[in-house]
């Protein structure tokens, strides 16, 4: 199959890329920006905010807000207090919600600097409202329902208790009510319906306040799904939101990795660990700097008789073979010129031509969790480029 062109790839010059770094993840905040610009526009009516849980998906959180901040999201959610203080350390101005909740006996954490938890519980709730008295002010928080994921959110009976006792939500700042979708990555399924119906019953019984339902996918779902509030969190970096159909982001991260050896191996030689792979023609092989200890899955791996994924060695295709060990790659450079293909030169292994997604479905996992577990002993780079 042909593949797409690599003239946009940004250079990996000496000026922004050290000579010690092995590999090196170039992050592109004007792709990121675009992403949040479509996905505002989908949004209608609906604020755009952004969720930058795990260090911002891996990329930086600091580097990651201060893009989106720039390009108008004024609204984030993160997972961790931590995560939060961080961004508050950045953007004094930002609306800031932790979806961890309320720790046990942490209220003033939150309250110091601004932030808002999403509350999931009658527990949270009565220790947030007590608080919030304590202090003499209505304090922001989220009020958190499940709608059928069954993971954090009050379920139905605790939202009928809160309907009961309204003076709960009297005592504090209900700034938002939210649930999460468990299957908005298939458009069709009926379980989105359904949750948005109940999502509505439930939040009928209680205090109007400003709603929140849609995550990536869920944007895509249509206004009905949109609310006040839209929270895309893998779509900013260019994760695809349905399974199966197109794609409209821009893929926000490039991964290279630095050729350390090339070699060539006689017909049926075996490649890496458990000789899993066999060559079945005279092979030269290069050996890249990356490895599942930066977050390259082992999954990927390919053994004999499999396809496998394949990298980039400027215009030219690189199958990996063998398996992935823990710091190295080795890819099937047959092809490639020889002045290309030589030591310290690159392969490109994640992009636009290979994304996260080709990847991750070889492996049988989500792009989420190839991305953030992108490992910190790679080096990142941040361009201003698409």
């Amino acid at each position: 199959m042909p593949y797409p062109p690599a003239s946009h790839a940004p250079t990996l010059s000496r000026a922004t890329v050290p000579a010690d770094a092995r590999a090196v993840l170039t992050i592109k905040l004007g792709a990121l920006r675009a992403n949040w610009a479509t996905l505002n526009r989908h949004s209608g009516t609906a604020e755009c905010a952004g969720v930058l849980k795990a260090d911002a998906y891996g990329l930086g959180l600091e580097e990651i807000a201060a893009a989106l901040r720039d390009e108008g999201c004024k609204t984030f959610f993160v997972a961790t207090l931590a995560e939060a203080r961080r961004i508050r350390a950045i953007d004094p101005a930002a609306t800031l919600y932790v979806l961890d909740g309320l720790l046990p006996g942490a209220a003033a954490h939150y309250a110091g600097f601004d932030l808002r938890p999403c509350l999931s519980s009658l527990e949270e709730i009565r220790e947030w409202a007590a608080f919030s008295q304590g202090r003499g002010r209505k304090l922001s928080a989220a009020v958190h329902l499940d709608t059928g994921l069954s993971r954090l959110g009050l379920p139905p009976s605790e939202v009928a208790a809160l309907a009961a006792e309204p003076s709960l939500l009297e005592a504090f700042q209900c700034a938002l009510i939210m649930s999460h979708l468990a299957c908005a990555d298939e458009p069709s399924h009926p379980k989105n319906a359904s949750q948005r119906a109940l999502f509505d019953t439930l939040r009928a019984s209680l205090r109007p306040a400003p709603a929140s339902l849609a995550n990536s996918a869920g944007v895509f779902l249509g206004p009905d799904y949109h609310y006040d509030l839209v929270r895309p969190g893998i779509a900013l970096f260019g994760g695809r939101a349905f399974v199966g159909e197109s794609n409209p982001m821009q893929w926000v991260v490039e991964l290279r990795a630095r050729i350390l050896q090339v070699r060539e191996v006689p017909e049926g030689s075996s490649v890496g660990y458990g000789a899993a792979y066999t060559c079945d023609r005279p092979t030269r092989i290069a050996t890249i700097a990356c490895g599942y200890a930066d977050g390259f899955l082992r999954a990927i791996s390919r053994v004999d008789r499999t396809a496998g994924a394949v990298g980039f060695v400027g215009p030219h295709p690189v199958p990996i073979i063998g398996r992935v060990s823990m710091d190295l790659i080795t890819v099937d450079v047959t092809g490639v010129p020889a002045d290309l293909a030589r030591r310290g030169a690159w392969v490109e292994v994640l992009g636009s031509r290979t994304t996260i997604d080709d990847l991750t479905d070889r492996a049988g996992t989500i792009g989420y969790e190839l991305l953030t577990r992108l490992g910190r002993r790679i080096h990142r780079v941040y361009v201003d480029g698409a």
